[in-house]
C-alpha cells in the first residue's frame, strides 16, 4: 500500500508549533542536522512497527537562529522506537503525559525515508 503524503518544506516561522499534549498525551521532538532537511523519520510504539508515522524534518527559527528538527504530537505516553534506514530501530525514547521528550538523530545515521515531492 501506497500512501502519497504533501508536506510543505517551508520554514516554520516563531510561535508556528502548536502541540496537542497534556494528561496521557505527549510529543516528541527529533533533534537533526540541515543535511537532513527534507528527510522523513518514522516512528512507533516500541514493539509495534507495523504502526509507523513519519514526520518531515523542518527548518524551523528560533532565537538565536535557526535548528532542524521532527515533531510528532499527539503520541499516548509509553516507550517509542525511533527508524533509520534498517530492520532494528535506531533507538526507544519514552514519552510521557503532558510532556515534550526529545532526541539527536546521530550523524552517521540515514533516515529511512527521501521526501519524495512537495
Amino acid at each position: 500500500m501506497s500512501h502519497h503524503h504533501h508536506h510543505t518544506l517551508a520554514p516554520s516561522g516563531q510561535g508556528t508549533v502548536m502541540l496537542n499534549i497534556g494528561g496521557r498525551i505527549g510529543a516528541l521532538i527529533i533533534h537533526t542536522t540541515a543535511r537532513f532537511h527534507g528527510y522523513e523519520i518514522e516512528v512507533s510504539p516500541a514493539g509495534r512497527p507495523e504502526r509507523r508515522q513519519h514526520a518531515a524534518v523542518r527548518a524551523r527559527y528560533v532565537r538565536g537562529g535557526v535548528t532542524y528538527c521532527v515533531v510528532i504530537d499527539g503520541l499516548a505516553q509509553g516507550r517509542y522506537a525511533i527508524w533509520a534506514d534498517g530492520a532494528e530501530p535506531l533507538a526507544e525514547v519514552h514519552v510521557g503525559g503532558g510532556a515534550v521528550a526529545e532526541f539527536t538523530w546521530p550523524e552517521h545515521a540515514v533516515p529511512g525515508r527521501t521526501l519524495v515531492s512537495v
